[in-house]
């Protein structure tokens, strides 16, 4: 059975930095890309980006492109999302996800990911 354990949220001022780590364990991980969401209170779940299975290729959603990273490391069968100048809008529940099918790219829809974790939680003060 596939698991995902995210890990790394907190509270940080405006302008911080958080990194956030997502363990996978369950299936082969270097086969599957992965993805990170969040969602906000009162808000739907959106999209924050991708990143292929072999790790050459990322993907944002505008708001946050320029100032997150996303990177993988293989071996580890872990995820990473580098979050730089932190906003208050950032704040939300994060979540990572694997798509369902291998060499896939799931892309930014939600549905195109089989398996989530159970979220962290980040909040930016202003």
């Amino acid at each position: 059975q596939v698991q995902l354990v995210e890990s790394g949220g907190g509270l940080v001022q405006a302008g911080g930095s958080l990194r956030l780590s997502c363990a996978s364990s369950g299936r082969t991980f270097s086969r599957y890309a992965m993805a990170w969401f969040r969602q906000a209170p009162g808000k739907e779940r959106e999209f924050v980006g991708a990143i292929s299975w072999g790790g050459g290729t990322t993907h944002y959603a505008d708001s946050v492109k320029g100032r997150f990273t996303i990177s993988r490391d293989n071996p580890k069968n872990t995820v990473y999302l580098r979050m730089n100048s932190l906003k208050p809008e950032d704040t939300a529940v994060y979540y990572c996800a694997v798509v369902a099918r291998q060499y896939y790219n799931g892309g930014s829809e939600a549905s195109a990911y089989e398996y989530w974790g159970q979220g962290t939680q980040v909040t930016v003060s202003s």
